[in-house]
């Protein structure tokens, strides 16, 4: 808990910085007073309403036993299995695979699925991957994830003004145009820095805790790929919208054009595949993991269908707390 304040605290310290530095290239001193003062208010908000933000940035909506039994069922159980308080589920309309969580601490945080990844995965993978995301908040995580996200978006916006004031001369008709146009371009980069520096360890970690909460490491391999896979032909417009983002989800949702390459935090998807596979070899975990093909992966059926309980059976059938599909519909009808 400490070290994931102290961590929090050096981000907030390190983008109030940036923040000022752009507010005195706007408007000099008083620019800077103006925009110290608004960070702090910013700072504060983001900490104790980023999740919302973030959830309200990707269209997010609440779901319950009664609307998504079957997901919800699935977040329960293994809320339990990890020893968490339930979080709040979510689902966002999005026809790309892909799931992300939020929230300053366990009692307070949320996860969230996109359609696509509850149509596209199977049972198992699905419980994987929600598995990975309360890894991160089990981890607390979310904390420092969620609050870089609305303060990384800030950032972008005041660099967005930046470059709008050069149009009119900068600060007081004589503002130092390479200073402005150095500072729009470095505050996304610092701030995707910073990104970086919290998130690519910490997949590992989660997807470590993720596959020892659900059981079985291949099944999250397998997710990842079949994620990974479809996220290069799927766009997800919320996170074009706002690449600030796109740390939080389990895999990158930006379709990889040259400024969404600058937001890619995640680490590289073989590695982490194949850091699960030989976590598997230690846990003795029945399987393997598939790669699907496109085909595969492109194929919209429901996780819930009578084809995969035919097939392969469901988690309880083999000694997971998650238990079988009681109704045959999309778990956010």
């Amino acid at each position: 808990m400490s070290t994931s304040l102290l961590k929090t605290g050096i981000l907030l310290a390190v983008m109030t910085a940036i923040f000022v530095g752009m507010g005195g290239l706007i408007g000099g001193q008083s620019g800077m007073v103006i925009a110290f003062f608004i960070a702090l208010a910013m700072n504060a908000f983001s900490f104790w309403n980023a999740d919302k933000i973030v959830l309200r940035m990707h269209g997010a909506q609440e779901v319950d036993e009664r609307s998504a039994p079957d997901y919800y069922t699935i977040v329960r159980d293994l809320a339990h299995r990890a020893g968490l308080p339930m979080p709040r589920v979510y689902v966002m309309h999005a026809a790309q695979p892909n799931a992300f969580a939020t929230g300053r601490s366990p009692e307070r945080s949320a996860v969230c699925a996109s359609t696509g990844l509850l149509e596209m995965l199977s049972r198992e993978e699905v419980a994987a991957v929600m598995a990975h995301e309360l890894a991160h908040i089990k981890n607390r995580d979310t904390l420092i994830m969620t609050v870089s996200a609305t303060i990384a978006g800030a950032i972008s916006m005041m660099a967005n003004m930046l470059q709008f004031s050069m149009l009119f001369g900068g600060r007081n008709g004589r503002g130092n145009i390479l200073g402005v146009i150095a500072a729009a371009i470095i505050a996304p980069f610092a701030a995707m820095l910073i990104q970086m520096a919290i998130s690519r360890s910490r997949e590992y970690y989660a997807d470590r805790v993720g596959a020892e909460i659900v059981g079985n490491p291949h099944w999250l391999a397998s997710a990842l790929a079949r994620i990974h896979e479809a996220a290069h032909g799927i766009r997800m417009e919320s996170a074009e919208r706002i690449p600030a983002s796109a740390h939080l989800f389990i895999i990158n949702p930006l379709m990889g054009g040259t400024i969404d390459n600058l937001f890619s935090t995640h680490p590289n998807v073989q590695n982490r595949i194949d850091a699960l596979e030989a976590l598997a070899r230690d846990m003795g975990a029945p399987g393997d993991s598939p790669r699907p093909s496109e085909n595969q992966t492109r194929r919209r059926a429901s996780p819930w269908s009578r084809n995969q309980r035919r097939s392969g059976g469901t988690l309880a059938d083999r000694g997971n707390p998650i238990p079988p599909r009681t109704r045959r519909r999309g778990p956010w009808s």
